[in-house]
């Protein structure tokens, strides 16, 4: 018997698929509707907005939104990293120079372990405290999402993950240019320092136009390098799982590659971009699949956001945020003011 044939999805499995998919798809609509009404917000935070109050203001969605939600959420998402990888050039971060690169290695490591070990100190729980260091020293949501898929972490932790990226990056977009004018910052300056120190692509984008052309440059490009750390983060988080830092209760057989797939797959994507004469039209493309697909997912996560849960939480997770998103900027910021 050919058994390759029923490993496929069958045609019940991808029409239940459905409505999840559509209503997510509809939320991306609303979401760059709204961003393109609303300056300095973006798709991704309207879509998890949108989530969230669904989520909290309606009544429960029926359960046969279920799995298209799912979906968006996990493979959808990281089909949005993958396209994400098609934006990166290694010869355009290369230019930055060796003590930019540095700085973001370093804060990378640096805010993930800062998180770690904060969370350990105010009792935060350990995929919470992880999730929160990968979201704040690497992409956002999109990061807190693939540490997700390796940690398997639990879907309170992941939604507390994203709600604390999108409300400190937020902050981060009324604080950043006020405080670059007050310092009288070099506009590479306070671009690195933005790049560098603030959490989501979208955020970045944002404090970049709000500081100009000369800043919103360098800032996207140290951004996009903090982007291009989620593949080694996520290897030393498989490798950490398979060598026992996952729970007891979790078998071996369910722990992860130490590569996942779709790491593998965004390094390519990185990599054919740099060394490839891709055509305009495919990298326009791509660039439109990730908002597309991000925005989606992020509507998917933000349906995971349930106030009576962040409550029971309490402050501790706040607190660490906060104290994550200062040590990350100070860092940036002294940083910057080193290597610019």
């Amino acid at each position: 018997m050919n058994t390759s044939v029923h490993s496929l999805p069958s045609l019940s499995a991808l029409l239940k698929l459905l409505p999840g998919l559509l209503l997510c798809g509809l939320a991306a609509g609303i979401a760059f509707a709204l961003a393109a009404a609303i300056p300095h917000t973006g798709s991704v935070l309207m879509a998890i907005v949108l989530g969230v109050l669904v989520r909290n203001l309606l009544p429960a969605l029926p359960a046969r939104f279920d799995p298209g939600v799912a979906f968006a959420s996990k493979p959808l998402l990281r089909a949005a990293i993958i396209a994400l990888g098609f934006q990166l050039s290694l010869t355009d971060i290369a230019a930055l120079g060796p003590l930019v690169i540095v700085l973001v290695i370093v804060l990378v490591a640096g805010g993930f372990f800062l998180s770690v070990g904060l969370g350990r100190l105010l009792g935060v729980g350990r995929d919470l405290s992880m999730l929160i260091g990968c979201g704040f020293s690497i992409c956002g949501a999109a990061a807190v999402g693939g540490a997700q898929s390796t940690l398997r972490s639990r879907k309170e932790d992941t939604a507390a993950a994203v709600a604390l990226v999108v409300l400190f990056g937020t902050i981060m977009i009324g604080v950043v240019p006020p405080l670059a004018g007050l310092w009288d910052l070099a506009p590479r300056t306070a671009g690195i320092w933005t790049g560098a120190g603030v959490h989501e692509v979208a955020q970045v984008a944002a404090i970049g136009g709000i500081l100009g052309p000369a800043a919103l440059e360098p800032a996207v490009i140290v951004k996009l390098a903090r982007v291009l750390m989620l593949a080694p983060v996520v290897f030393f988080l498989g490798r950490w799982m398979v060598r026992g830092g996952a729970s007891d209760s979790r078998e071996s057989s369910e722990r992860p590659p130490l590569v996942p797939l779709w790491v593998a797959l965004f390094i390519v994507a990185a990599v054919t971009t740099t060394f490839l004469p891709l055509p305009g039209w495919f990298l326009t493309g791509a660039d439109w699949v990730q908002k597309i697909f991000l925005t989606a997912a992020m509507f998917g996560l933000g349906l995971g956001v349930h106030f009576r849960s962040l409550v029971r939480m309490g402050l501790r997770p706040l607190i660490l945020a906060a104290l994550v998103t200062l040590g990350v900027a100070s860092a940036a910021l002294s940083g910057a003011l080193l290597v610019a």
